[in-house]
């Protein structure tokens, strides 16, 4: 049996796989210090971070499908108190690079507890948007289906079923936990499963236009079901749990579908704010709006939402004197 240092191994890690008899893709993934690192930048109730740890697993599992050279970005929009979960992936500057993961949300302290419901309820009516910048030089692609299913990963995969018209299926549960004697922390696992895109912008430059995609065969439908059915017995605690790996998840849940793996992507937190990020953002303000934000030490402060990373900039540096109007 595998030891618990060898399956710690695979934490923070996205496993790509195939299986070959049923041409269906997949990917794997755990997240524990890198969801711990996100989460630990805000104070959120647990009903925010909780959905915030889904996102960040399913914009994994999803970002690495992708041949991508800058940033896949999840952005939830709702009606309700929680107004925003937002995430960005940032694929690996090079071959064998962690890709980076970061992730916040929005909600109104007052009234979220008075929200009836669970997490996902607490968002309301609203949308679920992927979106893709390739870099400069690149038309950004975004693609944006309603909130549904009672969960995100249900409204994932209803994306990719209206969007994009492939098959997807989810599974992913976050959750605190803990080995004896050590502290708690949060942890994240998934399983991700999609037919094998015949075209797709998710999968190809989107600069293109996609062509049609074919509706399944009755065999290909055959195959797809029967993915569904053997992933759906996967157990949270194989997910997140200390004791079996990816690869012998895997093994458990696809043995008669030859599963084969490939080269695991790390992935670890990352941001990509700065000080000169945060003064080209200032630019689209008036002397008049600058003069709002300086502080009474003469000074105009902005704090990243996702990283919490917080810069003091002088309103010279913005293009502006302190206390003059436009």
């Amino acid at each position: 049996m595998t030891d618990t240092a060898e399956i710690a191994q695979w934490d923070d890690l996205i496993l790509p796989f195939q299986l070959d008899r049923a041409d269906i893709r997949g990917r794997v993934a755990r997240l524990d210090g890198v969801l711990d690192q996100i989460l630990a930048q805000h104070d959120y109730p647990l009903e925010v971070s909780a959905q915030v740890a889904e996102a960040a697993i399913l914009t994994a599992l999803i970002g690495q499908t992708i041949d991508l050279r800058w940033k896949l970005s999840l952005q939830i929009r709702g009606d309700g108190p929680l107004r925003i979960v937002a995430t960005d992936y940032f694929g690996p500057t090079q071959d064998g690079a962690p890709a980076r993961l970061r992730a916040w949300a929005s909600f109104d302290a007052e009234t979220l507890h008075q929200a009836p419901g669970n997490g996902f309820d607490k968002i309301g009516k609203g949308m679920f948007a992927i979106l893709i910048d390739q870099g400069n030089g690149t038309k950004p692609y975004q693609g944006i289906t309603s909130l549904t299913g009672g969960s995100l990963s249900a409204s994932a995969e209803n994306y990719f079923s209206q969007s994009e018209q492939l098959p997807t299926h989810f599974h992913t549960v976050a959750a605190r936990a803990s080995a004896p004697g050590s502290q708690e922390n949060w942890r994240a696992g998934g399983l991700m499963i999609q037919h094998m895109p015949k075209a797709s912008p998710l999968v190809k430059d989107p600069k293109n236009a996609p062509a049609p995609v074919d509706f399944l065969s009755e065999e290909e439908m055959e195959n797809w079901n029967r993915a569904v059915i053997l992933m759906d017995t996967v157990e949270e605690t194989e997910l997140i749990g200390p004791h079996v790996s990816q690869t012998q998840l895997l093994t458990r849940l696809f043995h008669e579908e030859a599963p084969r793996v490939f080269d695991p992507q790390p992935i670890e937190f990352g941001c990509t704010c700065s000080a000169d990020k945060v003064r080209q953002t200032m630019s689209i303000y008036s002397a008049k709006d600058i003069n709002k934000m300086t502080t009474d030490a003469g000074t105009v402060t902005a704090d990243c939402q996702f990283c919490g990373a917080h810069y003091v900039l002088d309103p010279k540096e913005l293009g502006f004197e302190a206390g003059k109007k436009d």
